[in-house]
């Protein structure tokens, strides 16, 4: 069965409400087994959307509305749907007592435009609203197609579709499952690492890669269908074997964790207390480490060495180093990652030192940063970057490939009481 989803509503395309209907509709679809292929929002206008549910029918088993089944003369969604299959409109007599029922216990008197709301196309499966006004309703068309009509605000059409509706698919005997794992990536670029995998996703069909660029990251999202549990696994094992064995390098975590977050777990696994040593980054790095639950049995703390003399002040970097190598430099960042790590009393330190811009520094170019790390190794390490982008762009790339650099370090490490 395959899917399209049309949300209805002005609103929506004003982008006065955020179409919050149609991610939950294509996410609850796909863990019955249904294909949404397409979705599309129209406004609350007959002609468009008699177009848009003429197209839909062209192209979907299942054609899934949420909006346009209030009072109003702009909610027009049962009366066009009704209308393009030739059916009519009746009243739903426990939804339009309930309607009743409302503006008497209220003391409201009841305008005549609010029995609109207990109209269902004839014939139809009644969808009964627990948590407002309008029913939804399943209804049966030509050629075994079929539509579904939900309201809009998500608090009732939510429940409608999990108190109502699933168990309705479930009874109809597809058992096939459409299961996601979302891989992410940091440290390549997109076009580079579907290079890297290219023969894979050209035979891919069950499960499918589909790689997804985004905020200097790359993710990959497997997709498998299957009515069986342990299968789902097993494919979707096999597929990311195979990537990690060619990438495995910049993989770091799964679905919506963060960058920082993988790091910190990671920290907090090895038992490692960690202290930063930050210049043009502004504290960044410590600030969102910080945001971690658990926090303080990480977080040493943080020295934030702006300008040169509180470098040499705070984290005694010598007058002789900052004149032969400068403060941005890969030396510069060693001596600044070993010194708050003495300071601290911790187990890692980690410094950032660079030119954010927007002009260059001590010969610099914008865009060139050093990242040092220390206690991790007998020598204390620095990375060199030239990261593109504007002032905010470097510094937050910058944290990120922090977190990538020290996370690759604490693969290898194992924490010596």
């Amino acid at each position: 069965m395959n899917a399209e989803i049309i949300s209805v509503g002005s609103e929506l395309l004003l982008g006065q409400i955020i179409n919050t209907n149609a991610a939950y509709l294509a996410k609850e679809c796909a863990t019955l087994g249904i294909d949404v292929y397409y979705q599309t929002t129209v406004g609350d206008n007959e002609k468009r959307l008699r177009e848009a549910i003429e197209q839909a029918q062209g192209r979907a088993d299942l054609i899934i509305f949420t909006g346009g089944l209030g009072p109003t003369k702009d909610d027009l969604t049962k009366e066009t749907v009704a209308s393009i299959l030739g059916m009519k409109l009746v009243y739903h007599q426990p939804s339009l007592q309930k309607i009743v029922d409302f503006f008497e216990k209220r003391h409201i008197k009841m305008t005549d435009n609010n029995k609109k709301q207990a109209l269902v196309i004839e014939g139809s499966d009644v969808l009964f609203n627990h948590y407002g006004m309008a029913p939804g309703m399943l209804v049966s068309g030509e050629k075994q197609q079929r539509f579904i009509l939900l309201p809009g605000p998500p608090k009732e059409m939510i429940p409608m579709f999990e108190q109502e509706l699933r168990p309705q698919f479930l009874k109809s005997g597809n058992n096939d499952v459409i299961e996601s794992r979302v891989l992410r990536f940091f440290g390549i670029g997109e076009s580079r690492l579907e290079t890297e995998i290219e023969d894979l996703i050209e035979k891919q069909t069950n499960p499918t890669i589909a790689p997804l660029a985004g905020d200097g990251e790359v993710t990959l999202r497997l997709t498998v269908k299957h009515d069986n549990e342990q299968i789902r696994q097993e494919r979707l094992d096999e597929v990311e074997q195979q990537i990690l064995n060619r990438v495995g390098l910049y993989f770091y975590g799964y679905g919506d964790s963060s960058i920082v977050e993988q790091t910190f777990l990671q920290l907090q696994e090895k038992k490692c207390t960690i202290a930063t040593a930050e210049s043009f980054t502004g504290g960044l790095f410590a600030n969102q480490l910080s945001r971690q639950p658990g926090a303080s049995h990480v977080l040493k703390g943080g020295i934030v060495a702006y300008a040169t003399q509180l470098k040499k002040d705070l984290l005694q970097i010598s007058n002789q180093l900052i004149e032969n190598e400068g403060v941005v430099s890969s030396e510069c960042a060693k001596e600044m990652a070993q010194k708050v790590q003495k300071k601290c009393n911790s187990d890692i330190g980690i410094s950032f030192t660079g030119v954010a811009g927007p002009s260059s520094q001590e010969g610099k170019p914008v865009g060139e940063v050093y990242i040092g790390i220390a206690g991790l190794t007998e020598e204390v390490i620095a990375y060199q970057l030239h990261l593109p982008g504007d002032r905010n762009d470097i510094v937050n790339k910058a944290v990120k490939y922090g977190c990538f650099y020290l996370l690759n370090e604490l693969k290898r490490w194992n924490k010596t009481e």
